[in-house]
């Protein structure tokens, strides 16, 4: 097994690779210009190669020198990434949601946030992969289910699953009234992955009549071809209540309200010792509030 040269000898060969200068390097170490150069020649030593060569204006890599560098620098860029990362910051905040989430709801209401918390960074991890709290570094997270969801979380009711059913407007004749739901039952669907349509029809006392079908694999993917005029997409209200606001959308079904499947924002216990995640609990709960 290759013995590996000392830490220190390599943390001077890297500062002063990057900066062709001993006197450089040890402004950056906080060490004496003698400390920097004695670490390089016991590197050298230990390697029984030249690295540089000393010229009037610095150094000067030799060609194995810099091929060796390339490599020493990179992993001491990984190093500095990989220790930051574990730092707290203060003013940071991340929070794990569905892409749909963060298209439909969260993305939208960010100019509010920024207003209302300009000190705040807030960063969004949008994935339909379960975060963990640990490993990934979230500190907040939006699940959609019932709980409990674990003795060592906080949870705080954002929104009910109230499911309505959507169109463009110019989705056939529709007027300001809900379909009829035979009408409704014949018209072309857009599923997503939760796969709602068999219950809500079934909730109407209908049957799926319709001999077209549009399958999507993110509810916000069935959400924008339902604004295309793909056909009727079945949705949360919340997640499209900018696109009813702003007439992209219309309601044509009754509501449905589906127990068992609402939005929770979740926080570990620990987290309630952080002022920051506290206020966008608070501003989650306050601007979700508006849209129930």
């Amino acid at each position: 097994m290759t013995e590996l040269p000392p830490l220190n000898s390599l943390r001077a060969f890297d500062a002063a690779g990057r900066r062709l200068s001993f006197r450089s390097a040890a402004d950056e170490l906080g060490v004496t210009q003698g400390a920097v150069a004695q670490h390089v020649r016991q590197l050298e030593a230990h390697l029984d190669l030249i690295l540089f060569e000393r010229v009037p204006k610095g150094l000067a890599f030799t060609s194995v020198g810099r091929s060796y560098h390339n490599r020493i620098e990179g992993i001491f860029a990984d190093l500095r990434s990989a220790t930051a990362e574990l730092k707290p910051e203060p003013n940071k905040v991340v929070i794990s949601v569905t892409p749909t989430f963060a298209a439909k709801w969260l993305i939208p209401n960010l100019p509010d946030f920024t207003v209302a918390h300009p000190d705040i960074d807030l960063r969004i991890m949008a994935t339909e992969r379960v975060s963990s709290f640990h490993s990934d570094g979230i500190d907040l997270a939006v699940r959609q289910g019932s709980p409990p969801f674990g003795a060592s979380l906080d949870v705080t009711l954002l929104f009910r699953q109230s499911l309505i059913a959507v169109a463009a407007p110019q989705f056939g004749d529709m007027g300001d009234t809900p379909l009829e739901p035979d009408k409704l039952a014949s018209m072309p669907k857009i599923h997503d992955t939760h796969d709602q349509w068999p219950s809500y029809l079934a909730h109407l006392g209908v049957q799926e009549q319709s001999p077209r079908h549009l399958r999507l694999s993110q509810t916000s993917l069935a959400v924008d071809a339902a604004i295309a005029g793909q056909g009727l997409a079945l949705v949360s209200r919340f997640l499209v209540a900018h696109d009813l606001e702003a007439g992209r959308l219309v309601e044509v079904g009754a509501a449905l309200d589906a127990g068992g499947s609402d939005f929770y924002v979740l926080m570990p216990r620990t987290a309630k010792n952080s002022e920051t995640v506290i206020n966008v609990v608070t501003w989650l709960k306050a601007r979700s509030a508006e849209d129930n």
